[in-house]
């Protein structure tokens, strides 16, 4: 009787694990399909769609939501930066196609009439001198020339790999380097992984 409790508990203690550690985007805050401007009930469609994708897009595969047409963003500058924030490019430009808050929610599958508009905190702007600076090249270089950032090829504490490999985006920083749009880790804010202790900022920053 002891042993099957025992089993019983193990098992139960795998089947948590399984839940912590295999989290998706249903339910979390890239779940659409309770909003009423989503009338298709599907989840990926407001992002990627099978067929009649947009093939300008090389940064997602099938990319089916309308782009911001924001050219020039308002980035952070700092006399302490060894880097130069250039404008969104990459996957960054693909975020910020909501985050700006130019482009309706619904504005996808072809449509660009919506009305519906991000509201909140979720909203940064077009300007985006007061958040964290994207788009910018993360290399050994900068690493050295800045004394306060680990070399890129450093490995991964918690999600194995490099950061060169599993946070940069064509060798730059993007807002993937530190969000999972797919909610892979199940962090609160979509994060790669907890930021408890600031252990996501430090994963770069070596203070």
């Amino acid at each position: 009787m002891k042993n099957l409790r025992m089993l019983f508990v193990l098992s139960v203690l795998l089947v948590l694990a399984q839940f912590g550690y295999s989290q998706s985007i249903a339910g979390s805050k890239h779940d659409f399909t309770g909003k009423a401007w989503n009338t298709t009930s599907e989840i990926c469609i407001v992002c990627h769609t099978p067929h009649n994708a947009n093939t300008a897009v090389t940064d997602a595969p099938l990319w089916n939501h309308q782009l911001s047409a924001t050219s020039t963003y308002g980035v952070y500058s700092s006399l302490t930066m060894n880097s130069v924030a250039g404008q969104p490019d990459g996957s960054s430009k693909l975020c910020l196609s909501c985050h700006d808050g130019t482009v309706a929610l619904e504005n996808f599958g072809g449509i660009t009439t919506g009305t519906n508009m991000m509201t909140g905190t979720s909203v940064l702007g077009t300007s985006l001198s007061n958040d964290h600076p994207i788009s910018i090249t993360y290399d050994a270089a900068l690493a050295t020339a800045d004394g306060g950032l680990n070399n890129p090829a450093t490995a991964l504490s918690g999600l194995g790999g490099t950061i060169a490999a599993n946070m940069l985006s064509g060798g730059k920083l993007q807002c993937s380097s530190c969000h999972d749009v797919h909610n892979g880790a199940g962090v609160t804010h979509l994060l790669l992984k907890s930021n408890s202790g600031s252990a996501l900022c430090l994963t770069c920053h070596k203070k």
